[in-house]
């Protein structure tokens, strides 16, 4: 028996392995792949949340060669588009695009192959989806099914908006008999909710894989001095890798390739301002290459399925946790270990946020990005492991640290927070949810502009005057990322109320503790900013103390070495000075000065004593 007539005689589901194996290499599926096809060929839509490199594209493929008619993909990017054809072409698929860089006599063909039954997969924009001819001609050709490839970008919730996503609900009524497959990498469970109700899905089932990217060694750092140069120093510590940098502008993707180029590294810029063959010519010599450095905008990267990347550093801050997710994950597709380096600043912060200000969109779209851009920074901030905290923010329950990220390697040291904690949740309780953040901060403050007999009579009002406007302000930003607080939306208003019932019961009782950074500057509750109001010099160190000062400098570079991480996130220079001076001789002298916690006297008390030790000797 021929092996098509023995292939067309399997079960669905044999048929698509089958196919996965034949086509596409892979011995068998794996994370949720074989349910969410499952779900598909047997008629039914769904919403696949699948992570970066966990094989979305397949969730449709697949079904799309096994189901009778053609495979109908919408996808955002002509590039994105561009990829999946060429890959799917060189698999031996009957797969086209059309699009606006496809010329008439292009576009012709392809409709001909179509009204032929000899195309697999067609490609297209929303925006080239919706126009009444393509609906027409489409209406008479069989489907196989209709896939909405970044999903995330019907959601005024999601990270990516495109209002033209909206139109795509209509494909409901127009091929009600034809299954819709909704995939995206990146989705919380407020966008899941969006995209269900925008693309008429309520019925269909949900597929939402863990988003554990267990090869990912993630780490951040606040921008201090030249941020070329700390590129260059992150890129050159990596030689012969292939990695990412992203940038915030195509001028500035252009001078941190030069930079890196002056210092003898492999780098090319990557930006929708230079010309379409420069730019394929650019990305063909970064996939071949074994080592090379793409500095890129963020329209670089979806669809790049080079699975040698080794690492991603972002010189310019994402827009959110979702893109944040999107884009670290673009490294270590080949489950080989990768590196996500963050640099952050203020300064970011403060840009990002009237960026958003200054864009035409609806105010309700403005307060959900300034939401997540402040969630982004809460992460980055934070004290807890970077990779739980991203999975905590996509919903998974039961997450645990993974170990290897910077603030689980080198815990920073941090406040205990947790009796201010319970204040801030007591009183979001008894007000009910109904104010915003700013509102709730006054409370506690006991400064809320005509306040009512009722607000002023409850036992929180005015019980947080310990701390400043700032540290309240971060603490709540704290409390809404751990998912303690909630912010409800309100259409634009958002207001904030108590989160996950559970976990602040276990902060009242004190089974969970809440912790931030220790400010490096100490704060002043008098000042509006926290900042304090005078700043002691450190006293200079004597020539006895300086050459031990010095000896502590070039342990702990090699510590910052030896974890890529900055000297300053071991030990500060005043601990390293605070210890030159007092000279332990035991952990329980060490364990008495500044800036030395229990986790950093567990992890580098031997070593600090045996330095000192030797200049006692």
């Amino acid at each position: 028996m021929p092996p098509a007539v023995a292939e067309a005689q399997l079960p669905p589901l044999d048929r698509a392995r089958e196919i996965l194996r034949r086509t596409f290499g892979h011995q068998d599926f794996r994370g949720l792949q074989a349910q969410v096809i499952a779900e598909v060929l047997a008629g039914r839509s769904a919403l696949a949340v699948l992570p970066t490199g966990g094989g979305k594209s397949l969730c449709y493929q697949i079904p799309a060669l096994v189901r009778p008619g053609l495979g109908l993909v919408v996808s955002p990017l002509i590039a994105l588009m561009t990829d999946q054809v060429a890959a799917l072409q060189q698999s031996g698929v009957a797969a086209a695009r059309l699009d606006s860089n496809i010329d008439l006599h292009e576009r012709t063909e392809t409709w001909r192959r179509i009204e032929r039954g000899e195309l697999d997969l067609l490609y297209v924009s929303p925006e080239g989806l919706m126009q009444p001819a393509m609906l027409d001609r489409l209406k008479k050709t069989p489907l196989a099914l209709v896939a909405i490839d970044e999903a995330h970008c019907v959601s005024q919730w999601g990270h990516d908006f495109r209002p033209e996503y909206r139109m795509l609900g209509r494909l409901a009524e127009l091929f009600p008999e034809v299954p819709r497959l909704a995939v995206t990498a990146t989705a919380d469970a407020r966008t899941r909710e969006d995209i269900r109700g925008e693309l008429r899905l309520e019925g269909a089932r949900e597929f939402v894989a863990s988003f554990a990217r267990p090869e990912l060694i993630l780490s951040a750092e606040r921008k201090k001095g030249s941020k070329e140069k700390r590129v260059v120093e992150l890129v050159t510590a990596r030689p012969e890798r292939s990695g990412v940098v992203y940038a915030g502008s195509r001028d500035g993707t252009e001078k941190l390739a030069q930079a890196l180029r002056d210092a003898g590294a492999p780098a090319l810029a990557y930006h929708a301002g230079l010309d379409r063959r420069l730019r394929e010519q650019r990305l063909e010599e970064f996939l071949e290459a074994d080592a090379a450095v793409m500095v890129a905008t963020i329209a670089f990267g979806m669809g790049v399925d080079k699975p040698d990347v080794r690492f991603v550093i972002h010189a310019d801050p994402p827009a959110s946790i979702e893109a944040y997710w999107q884009e670290v994950g673009r490294a270590g597709r080949d489950g080989e270990p990768a590196e996500g380096i963050t640099l952050y600043g203020s300064a970011d912060l403060a840009w990002a946020l009237r960026r958003i200000g200054e864009r035409e969109v609806d105010e309700a779209v403005k307060q959900v990005q300034v939401r997540k851009v402040r969630q982004l920074y809460a992460m980055l901030d934070g004290v807890a492991c970077r990779a739980a905290s991203v999975r905590r923010y996509f919903g998974e329950e039961g997450v645990t640290p993974c170990g290897q990220c910077d603030l689980c390697v080198s815990p920073p040291e941090t406040v205990d927070m947790t009796e201010a904690a319970q204040k801030a949740l007591s009183a979001a309780h008894r007000l009910g949810g109904r104010f915003g953040r700013g509102r709730l901060v006054d409370h506690l403050l006991g400064k809320t502009k005509d306040v009512t007999d009722h607000e002023a009579s409850l036992s929180t009002y005015g019980i947080g005057q310990e701390l400043s406007l700032a540290q309240w302000r971060d603490l709540t930003e704290q409390l809404l990322f751990e998912g303690l607080l909630r912010e409800d939306p309100n259409d634009g208003r958002p207001l904030v109320g108590i989160g996950d019932a559970e976990a602040v019961r276990a902060v009242f009782r004190g089974e969970r503790r809440v912790a931030m950074r220790r400010p490096a500057e100490g704060y002043d509750a008098s000042t509006r900013s926290g900042r304090p109001r005078r700043k002691a010099k450190a006293p200079p160190l004597s020539p006895h103390d300086a050459p031990l000062f010095q000896a502590l400098k070039a342990w702990r570079a090699g510590e910052a070495k030896a974890q890529h991480v900055p000297p300053y996130v071991i030990f500060h220079d005043a601990t390293l000075a605070a210890i030159a001076q007092a000279r332990p001789g035991s952990r329980a002298a060490l364990a008495l000065i500044g800036g030395v916690g229990e986790a950093k006297l567990a992890h580098y008390g031997e070593a600090v004593l045996e330095v000192v030790g030797a200049f006692e000797s």
